[in-house]
């Protein structure tokens, strides 16, 4: 299996050659989970999975809890479905918490205050509020409760691993925080077992071809539970060794997939290249192995043609949106007029955005 053939798998199944869906709540529920620290970049990562919609679109849709904004799978924010939120909060908030648990203490953040601030959090939120986190933040206080920096994030941010608390409509630009059974309708719950077999099935499913390291960097979860997962998986999959790795994926037709791969500029800690801990395909051959080590994948990346390619910026030019790329080698003319069909694909996306 070629890196062509790898990347036109993961483009399809990630749904940015094409997409079988019509609603922004799909595709986040297809991708099982979506980092989304970086909010704006995190809609602009569902926008170029679902053209015709923009930025206004899909703040409309997180402000109607058809999507949710929580921590979970690693100490940083998701995009997830509401059906989802719960056996992925069961399943890999555990070893969230556990990576937290230094920074809880330094905090002087143990059981007995938690139990407390969770209370507090609760009642402030009970009947159907919606509440920025400054006004939590005064509710803690008038409570005796310290909570300021980064002792008010670890508070939240155990809410959120215990599933009391998640995204509600945003207030202005600011988020705010609801109850997470007054936000989410009851769904049936899953043994450990049961939802372990459905991360890795969906896991592989959108993002094959991958390898078992790749799941465990992606999910958070460690390879011994990973590994007691595989057994699981259906049958339908197929394992290939590539460069010593075994890769999974799902058998499909990939004639259809265009000779050129997609040129694209990709949202911060986007999945397409936050999916995978092995970044060789998609970095170019014409890129130095310096700066293949310095690319994190994770940060206003130029794809072209399916592979990293350079660096590129917002700007503000009076009113204007404008996009500055930085490609890492000069473009040749179809590369060159790719991007500029890429950049004004973003800028479309854009107009009228809240961010």
């Amino acid at each position: 299996m070629t890196h062509y053939e790898i990347l036109s798998h993961r483009l399809l199944n990630q749904q940015i050659i094409s997409t079988k869906f019509t609603k922004p709540e799909e595709i986040v529920r297809w991708m099982v989970a979506m980092q989304s620290q970086e909010y704006a970049m995190a809609k602009w990562a569902i926008g170029l999975r679902l053209p015709g919609f923009n930025d206004a679109d899909i703040e409309q849709v997180f402000n109607e809890g058809k999507i949710l904004r929580t921590h979970l799978m690693r100490p940083t924010w998701h995009f997830v479905a509401p059906e989802d939120i719960r056996w992925l909060l069961a399943l890999t908030a555990p070893r969230v918490s556990a990576i937290n648990n230094y920074q809880y203490k330094k905090e002087g953040l143990d059981a007995s205050v938690f139990k407390k601030c969770n209370e507090v959090v609760v009642k402030s939120l009970e009947g159907g509020k919606f509440l920025i986190r400054n006004d939590i933040k005064a509710e803690l206080s008038k409570n005796g409760i310290e909570a300021d920096g980064v002792r008010l994030t670890g508070i939240m941010m155990q809410a959120e691993l215990e599933g009391l608390i998640c995204s509600g409509p945003r207030s202005g630009k600011q988020f705010t925080y609801a109850l997470l059974e007054e936000r989410v309708p009851a769904v049936p719950p899953m043994t450990r077992e049961e939802a372990l077999h459905q991360f890795l099935n969906r896991y592989f499913v959108t993002r094959g071809p991958a390898t078992i390291q790749d799941f465990c960097y992606w999910s958070g979860l460690s390879l011994t539970e990973a590994r007691a997962g595989l057994p699981e998986l259906s049958k339908d999959f197929e394992k290939r060794q590539i460069d010593g790795l075994e890769y999974i994926f799902l058998p499909q037709d990939i004639s259809v997939v265009p000779k050129t791969l997609p040129t694209f500029l990709m949202p911060d800690y986007d999945e397409y290249g936050m999916s995978y801990k092995n970044k060789e395909a998609i970095t170019d051959s014409e890129i130095s192995k310096k700066q293949i080590s310095e690319i994190s994948s994770s940060y206003h990346m130029i794809i072209s043609e399916g592979k990293l390619a350079g660096t590129w910026q917002k700007a503000k030019k009076g009113k204007s949106l404008e996009v500055e790329t930085s490609p890492y080698t000069p473009l040749i003319k179809r590369k060159e007029a790719s991007l500029k069909k890429a950049v004004l694909k973003f800028k479309a996306f854009s107009q009228n955005t809240t961010d």
